[in-house]
């Protein structure tokens, strides 16, 4: 309990015990906000990108854009390890989500990067569908409808988890 001497200390008492709750809360809701998967693949770069590719195709996931991340820095003159995001969903899932939660759909298509890292490794990075529970107005339980693209990821990359 926090305690303050003085005419004031149940009002003061209160504030400290309200703005703790706020910071805590905040700190959740951040957390949650920026929490992603890293698995680190069992194969180089290219093959990663094309299993991935392959893996969610083949489960009727459409692959809404293809991003070679590292293209775009060389077309500025800049350099960087291999990395690609793909863009995919599957828009008979999405929709009623998003139907459900109008801004949810800040959210959608979902995404996936792969990336090579300094000592090359291949690392894939997305963010799980728990993190995305109850976003944006979702009712609570709804995002776990997206999880099954995350057990094709993982079984297309042979992967385990890197976080």
């Amino acid at each position: 309990m926090i305690s303050c001497p003085g005419k004031f200390s149940p009002l003061i008492s209160a504030m400290a015990l309200l703005a703790s709750i706020a910071v805590t809360n905040a700190d959740a809701a951040e957390a949650k906000m920026v929490e992603v998967e890293k698995r680190e693949s069992a194969y180089p770069f290219s093959e990663t990108v094309q299993r991935l590719r392959t893996a969610l195709e083949s489960k009727g996931i459409t692959i809404f854009a293809v991003i070679d991340q590292r293209e775009a820095a060389r077309s500025v003159g800049l350099d960087m390890p291999p990395t690609t995001l793909l863009v995919y969903g599957n828009p008979k899932g999405g929709t009623p989500l998003m139907i459900a939660a109008p801004d949810f759909g800040i959210e959608l298509p979902l995404k996936v990067l792969v990336r090579e890292d300094a000592s090359g490794k291949v690392l894939v990075v997305y963010k799980p569908a728990r993190a995305l529970d109850g976003q944006h107005g979702l009712p609570a339980g709804q995002a776990e409808k997206l999880a099954g693209a995350e057990a094709l990821i993982a079984t297309a990359i042979g992967a385990h988890t890197q976080n």
